[in-house]
């Protein structure tokens, strides 16, 4: 498999935090890397770090197969794009001149394709209008067309749906999808949306502490992910009484309802609550969310 990103012990610290603690990490060409962890995990740090923003404490990485202390990296870095934590637009300009002066500052030759770019992020109609008039996801769409200067295939997206209305939302999944599969562009992308995360991932790193926890793509988290039965019933307590009993797994999920991890059969299952006085109103077949999955593989509520 061809990566466009490996990173290999990757250490960052600021005063007496480690931000980096040995991130190893490989984003591979084509996909769409979702970036899972808390704040402060060091989700950030490790964008800066490959755009070049700053630079490790120890370790390294290859981009597009040069190592990070070559001297022609910054080749590696030209077929990149980044928003990181905001982006950054000049608020008295309108796109098009944002995109003209991101234009200059790269060296380009000429402004074609400004206007593709424009359409591509949805923001031909945008006019005169300046920057700092533009909603939240305009704002996003902006950066997005200003990361893309220059035809970047790879893009680094630092919350990206941070703050945006649902419309927005769509409005950036909708962009990333279409750019992933129209130009074959790899997208690392840190979210705290989970939810919206898994309509986009191809493959998935969670990072804790400064280090990265678990790399599966979203094919082998499918395999792995728990199914469960949601049932809801009249009597939680009796619920919880019987599968005590039948020494089954389950999570609560409110004064009526609860997922079930485990085969039974649902006859049974009613038989048992029926000696309780209870009534099943309703089982579904149910599969754990990335949340839920994200939730277990760092150990719980506790640390979610």
């Amino acid at each position: 498999m061809e990566y466009v990103l490996e990173t290999n012990g990757l250490y960052k610290s600021y005063k007496k935090v480690k931000a980096a603690n040995g991130i190893t990490m490989k984003v591979p060409k084509g996909a769409i890397y979702g970036f899972v962890g808390k704040n402060g995990a060091g989700k950030t740090t490790l964008m800066r770090l490959v755009c070049g923003l700053q630079e490790p404490d120890s370790g390294c990485y290859t981009l597009y197969g040069r190592k990070n202390t070559d001297k022609d990296i910054c080749k590696s870095r030209r077929r990149m794009g980044a928003v990181i934590e905001a982006p950054i637009v000049y608020p008295d300009l309108s796109a098009e001149n944002n995109l003209k002066q991101q234009y200059r500052i790269l060296g380009l030759p000429s402004f074609d394709g400004i206007s593709d770019i424009l359409k591509m992020v949805g923001l031909e109609n945008a006019g005169k209008k300046k920057a700092k008039n533009f909603s939240l996801g305009m704002k996003q769409r902006l950066g997005i067309a200003v990361a893309l200067a220059g035809d970047p295939d790879f893009l680094v997206l630092d919350e990206p749906i941070n703050g945006i209305d649902p419309e927005g939302i769509i409005e950036i999944r909708e962009l990333i999808l279409r750019l992933n599969k129209e130009r074959q562009t790899t997208f690392l992308i840190s979210s705290h949306i989970l939810d919206e995360l898994s309509k986009l991932a191809t493959h998935y790193g969670f990072i804790e502490k400064g280090c990265i926890i678990k790399e599966i793509s979203a094919e082998e988290l499918e395999k792995a992910i728990r199914k469960c039965i949601r049932v809801e019933v009249s009597d939680i307590k009796a619920l919880c009484r019987v599968l005590d009993c039948m020494n089954i797994e389950y999570k609560i999920l409110s004064d009526k309802k609860a997922d079930i991890y485990a085969k039974i059969g649902i006859s049974e299952l009613v038989f048992a609550l029926s000696k309780e006085n209870c009534e099943i109103f309703s089982v579904s077949e149910q599969d754990e969310s990335l949340e839920s999955y994200y939730i277990n593989l760092m150990g719980g509520d506790k640390n979610a």
